[in-house]
């Protein structure tokens, strides 16, 4: 009779597990808040050691009050997702763009909500306001497309195919935004390390600016070289698709191509040794 109930406790918990399993829900369309991190010391001190002559004694003067720069400053961007899509904004811009459309909420947030005016000792988090720092980051992960419009002189939208990078997995993890994330570490055609951290319970292969290619959403990204780093803080999800109003119609449609002609050799983010450095340079800027 023991065995008999013992038996019978197996097979429903076998069931159970398995019907948990069959109703596990993976999102296919949401919504991604995520802080955008530059550490601006280690920043200045890596742009100066890149500028060539011409520029260095301009960066070393700034340089020398570098303890009058804050350590980093933070910045909120908004990540749009379905099937097909992503769409990165700055989080004020999302916001407006959310209430041009209708927006249902399916469920509430697996993570911690943070307040984008919240200034907490040498972290600033704020607006977007310099030339160069407006962006706006489109993938389309079906045809392998994406549209990066930026604000300089004026509003160019960047076309081009998404960038190949090289992936190799690690057995390290980390929970972000309630998500247990796995640690991948990739390479750029241009030999720039990255890190990543994704999470299979989205099964969305994009990230944030313009990363992508791995079996999962990427809700934290670092890109040590750069000093920057992009981390979930909060998922939501819906119901909507990626909305497609979002360009500019003032925005200058030009490839990536095109845009290193016109302004790679009279103004780049950064600076270099030779074209290839600046070329490199200009396109991790424009990206990252």
């Amino acid at each position: 009779m023991t065995k008999l109930i013992l038996f019978y406790i197996i097979c429903c918990s076998v069931c159970i597990a398995e019907t948990s399993a069959q109703h596990a829900y993976f999102p296919s369309k949401g919504i991604i808040s995520f802080e955008k991190e530059v550490y601006l010391r280690a920043r200045i001190r890596e742009m100066a050691n890149q500028t060539d002559g011409r520029n260095r004694g301009m960066m070393m003067r700034f340089g020398s009050n570098i303890d009058d720069v804050p350590e980093k400053n933070s910045t909120m961007f908004t990540l749009r997702f379905d099937e097909d899509e992503t769409l990165m904004l700055p989080a004020e811009e999302a916001e407006a763009t959310s209430n041009n459309t209708t927006t249902s909420r399916a469920t509430g947030n697996r993570g911690g909500n943070r307040n984008s005016n919240r200034r907490n000792g040498s972290t600033n988090i704020r607006q977007s306001t310099r030339p160069g720092e407006h962006k706006v980051y489109y993938q389309n992960l079906q045809h392998g497309i994406s549209e990066l419009e930026i604000d300089l002189d004026e509003k160019y939208l960047l076309k081009d195919s998404l960038q190949h990078i090289t992936w190799r997995f690690t057995d390290e993890y980390r929970n972000i935004a309630g998500y247990d994330c796995r640690r991948v570490n990739g390479a750029t055609p241009d030999s720039l390390y990255i890190v990543a951290f994704y999470t299979d319970q989205i099964p969305i292969s994009g990230g944030p600016a313009l990363v992508h290619g791995l079996p999962g959403m990427i809700l934290g990204l670092a890109i040590p070289e750069m000093h920057i780093n992009y981390w979930a803080r909060q998922v939501d999800f819906v119901v909507d698709n990626v909305p497609n109003q979002w360009r500019d119609k003032k925005s200058k449609p030009i490839t990536m191509t095109e845009f290193f002609d016109a302004l790679g050799n009279n103004r780049f983010f950064g600076g270099g040794a030779n074209p290839q450095q600046k070329r490199r340079n200009l396109l991790e800027n424009l990206i990252y």
